[in-house]
């Protein structure tokens, strides 16, 4: 299956058919419910410019969904309503956070239905093209369909795993919590660093270093080893200075530097650099902190 027809002309869409179409693959329609969005990206990639979602669909043995989220079920559900799946159609999209059930109203037509999600961040269209290549997918959906599935995956310079649609919603918070959630982890450092007076725009370009050294220490000899830091080295005193200052300059963030320490304390021990017992005393201590009202400091 070399045909591909695209709905959604975004950033994730873009870099898929911009990738696949230099890798052999006929765009063969293109699908946004921007205009501008349909040329940009039918210009890229030699296709036509579709008004319709059945255009886009008729030609397309693969056809790619890859709308925002809340907008799937309704292309699903447009294009049975104008006879635009058809057997033997593979029909795909890439949220991570929904199965391939939502593409529910293809298979009355014997199309098979998939999601390949990318375990990736795409800031721009641009990032998305470089980023995409070396990712890890994962493929979720009808097994008639994961040779398929495998095979653009492939083609993408990617790997993957499968995932049985039970346990997606698991997948995808573990994948927010180590993407979203490091932005947040990140913004809560910055705001520290401003709550004793050095500058947003000074702080950030100070701790990228030691961002981009820790995620090469994860990657190089893996997580307990790379963790560092007074938790690691069952430094409770640290911590307790940690907890004394925050109650005075920033008491908003006591609770999540304390429930972040409180799980710290447990990839600390399986690190092995603190043994049971100082692990327990520091896991009470963030839970003494945590049941006391924000702004409360130590005695």
């Amino acid at each position: 299956m070399k045909k591909i027809g695209i709905v959604g002309a975004g950033v994730v869409g873009t870099a898929v058919g911009v990738i696949l179409a230099s890798r052999g693959y006929e765009i063969t329609g293109v699908y946004d419910i921007i205009p501008e969005s349909t040329e940009r990206l039918a210009a890229k990639v030699g296709a036509r410019k579709c008004t319709a979602l059945q255009q886009v669909s008729e030609n397309a043995e693969i056809l790619f969904i890859t709308t925002n989220d809340s907008a799937i079920a309704t292309v699903a559900e447009g294009l049975a309503k104008e006879g635009g799946f058809r057997n033997g159609q593979v029909v795909l999209h890439m949220s991570g956070a929904l199965t391939s059930d939502i593409l529910e109203p293809a298979k009355a037509f014997g199309a098979l239905t998939v999601s390949v999600h990318p375990m990736q961040s795409f800031a721009s269209e641009e990032r998305a093209v470089s980023n995409l290549p070396g990712s890890v997918f994962t493929i979720e959906g009808d097994i008639e369909s994961h040779q398929v599935a495998s095979q653009l995956v492939k083609d993408l310079d990617g790997k993957y795993f499968v995932i049985d649609k039970k346990v997606k919603p698991i997948y995808h918070a573990g994948a927010c919590v180590v993407s979203n959630y490091l932005v947040t982890v990140i913004d809560v450092g910055l705001q520290l660093m401003e709550s004793i007076g050095i500058p947003r725009a000074q702080a950030l370009p100070a701790i990228i270093p030691l961002v981009n050294g820790t995620v090469k220490n994860i990657e190089r000899i893996g997580i307990p080893k790379a963790l560092t830091g007074p938790i690691a080295r069952g430094d409770i005193s640290t911590v307790l200075k940690h907890l004394e200052c925050l109650d005075e300059l920033a008491p908003q963030l006591v609770l999540l530097y304390s429930w972040l320490g409180y799980y710290t304390a447990e990839v600390a021990t399986a690190k092995g650099t603190v043994n049971e017992q100082v692990a327990d005393n520091i896991k009470r201590l963030f839970l003494a902190r945590m049941s006391q009202p924000i702004g409360k400091a130590r005695g």
